[in-house]
């Protein structure tokens, strides 16, 4: 292991213990897989070092890379199994796709800026991750081929729940997401069971806006 690789690992273990598990994230398989992806590599070069701070991080083309204690809490909010096939509605930096695919069978991921998508599928190519498929287009339609989903995540903000998505959820299927105004949401989840749709929500939040035909305009 290089100096950086011990570094890395350092930073990841502190980020683990001080902002994840110190806020109440309990789950182990959510706690192994933040201490499993090299977040680093998510980010640009200039902003490695700063990859396992406390707060989100510019990726480019307006977009961040959601605050680490984020993508845990929407995480655990999913209650996820390793036999689950998960939607991801905006793939960013592919950060949050990877740490879903340590825990899960499969993470069909969406992603409606080309050049963000195609970044993330290399890096997914190159870290090796087989059971991450991409794809590049509207997020708020999902993808009704491979419907329906054990979970749903949706990584931007909403001004409403996308009708599209609930659809596409399979029965004792959850859904995690931002909804709210263009500033600031709330996140909600719901969950199906054959009485219906349920939603809680689990607190506020700031998410860039999720766009597309049940989003925001461009």
């Amino acid at each position: 292991m290089t100096a950086d690789s011990r570094k890395f690992q350092r930073l990841r273990e502190s980020m683990v213990k001080n902002q994840i598990e110190a806020r109440g994230i309990t789950d182990p398989d959510v706690l192994r897989a933040m201490r499993t992806v090299p977040r680093h590599l998510f980010v640009s070069e200039a902003l490695m070092d700063q990859a396992y701070a406390d707060h989100p991080l510019p990726i480019g083309e307006q977009q961040t890379i959601s605050q680490p204690y984020i993508v845990a809490h929407m995480t655990q909010a999913l209650a996820l199994g390793p036999d689950d096939r998960v939607l991801e509605i905006g793939t960013g930096s592919g950060y949050q796709a990877a740490v879903l695919a340590q825990i899960v069978f499969r993470v069909y991921t969406i992603e409606t800026i080309r050049s963000l998508h195609m970044r993330a599928r290399k890096l997914f190519d190159d870290l090796k991750y087989s059971n991450i498929v991409t794809h590049y287009g509207d997020g708020t339609n999902g993808w009704k081929d491979e419907s329906p989903f054990d979970a749903i995540m949706v990584t931007a903000g909403a001004p409403d729940i996308p009708i599209p998505l609930v659809n596409q959820l399979a029965e004792g299927g959850r859904m995690v997401l931002p909804v709210g105004g263009r500033l600031a949401q709330d996140m909600i989840k719901l969950y199906r069971d054959v009485d219906g749709i349920h939603q809680s929500s689990l607190g506020g939040c700031r998410f860039v806006k999720l766009v597309g035909e049940h989003g925001w305009e461009q």
